[in-house]
């Protein structure tokens, strides 16, 4: 059967997107062929896409989906033929209609849970489960600045650090996404672009500044966590929404108060079979009890990935977006 797949050949903008149509083979031994029922967006597909993370060429595009298993290969006995499974990579080539992967990277989808909701939330869950667990360790009462608290993951993390019991400054880009800020649990929504913005951070949290700033916006956002962050305390960069945070002097650590970085990769928190145990229990135990919800509001036809990754990157976009094969 002939399938859709994107392909980039060089990195740039959305117009380096391209698709082509082409028979998928048999899956391999250790391989399962997975049919797309819905496709995660994220940053890091735009990352790919640009070259800030650089990926080998020609390459498939996005990480992340949820399907039907269509095929084994040889030696599979993870999942069954018409199972529902999820993947978040780390192999390339989500935004296609069907693919083969490794078997070893398919995780079954508990009752309950929707196609739509695990390929909208399980990778931005478990980046969220990776950074306020066992990156920072957030403790009730902690206070905790979240930039771009009204995105994919902002909401989600926001939702998370609430049912840990921290008091939360969120950073939003307008009254609508401050909305969505509050009602996901944040103490106070601050616009982004105000003045004093710093000085309304570090009267927000006492005077002394927060204990954890989860930054994912990077080169703009850089300097107001250094500002914002209390002496000893951690700065969480994991993303790179304004672009990469670059020559950074170990010194502006000290004279800003002896502060902690740390710049995460999930898979690093996911590596073991124990690790992704832990972290997969933790996130769909907040998802079934509504601990934690999920809002799509975008949804895109397949081989519109490119208009959405424009939205994504001009901020018009608001929680989680789906391709839609």
């Amino acid at each position: 059967m002939t399938e859709t797949s994107a392909r980039i050949t060089r990195t740039g903008g959305p117009e380096a997107i391209e698709w082509v149509r082409e028979d998928l083979p048999a899956p391999g031994p250790g391989e399962v062929r997975m049919r797309s029922t819905a496709i995660g967006i994220n940053f890091i597909d735009i990352y790919h896409r640009s070259g800030i993370y650089p990926v080998p060429l020609p390459s498939g595009l996005g990480v992340e989906a949820a399907g039907l298993v269509e095929a084994l290969g040889e030696g599979v006995d993870n999942v069954a033929v018409g199972d529902r499974v999820y993947t978040f990579g780390p192999a390339l080539g989500a935004y296609s209609t069907a693919r083969n992967v490794s078997a070893l990277t398919v995780f079954k989808i508990p009752d309950g849970i929707s196609d739509d909701l695990a390929a909208a939330a399980l990778l931005k869950a478990c980046t969220v489960e990776a950074l306020a667990e066992r990156c920072a360790d957030v403790q009730p009462g902690d206070s905790v600045l979240v930039h771009a608290a009204a995105g994919g993951v902002g909401l989600i993390l926001t939702q998370w650090l609430r049912h840990k019991g921290a008091h939360i400054i969120a950073l939003v880009s307008s009254e609508e996404k401050a909305a969505m800020a509050r009602n996901a649990g944040a103490d106070l929504a601050l616009l982004t672009g105000t003045d004093n913005l710093a000085e309304q951070v570090l009267a927000a949290s006492g005077g002394d500044g927060v204990k954890v700033s989860f930054d994912s916006v990077g080169a703009d956002s850089w300097e107001l966590s250094l500002q914002t962050t209390r002496p000893r305390g951690l700065i969480i960069s994991y993303g790179n929404a304004s672009g990469p945070v670059t020559g950074v002097n170990l010194g502006v650590l000290s004279a800003n108060g002896s502060l902690f970085v740390t710049r995460p990769t999930l898979g690093h928190y996911y590596i073991t079979g124990e690790d992704r145990a832990v972290g997969f229990g933790k996130v769909f135990d907040m998802l079934s009890s509504g601990k934690i919800s999920v809002a799509i509001n975008q949804r895109y036809a397949l081989t519109d990935a490119a208009q959405a990754h424009r939205d994504l990157a001009d901020r018009k976009t608001t929680g989680s977006s789906l391709l839609i094969p």
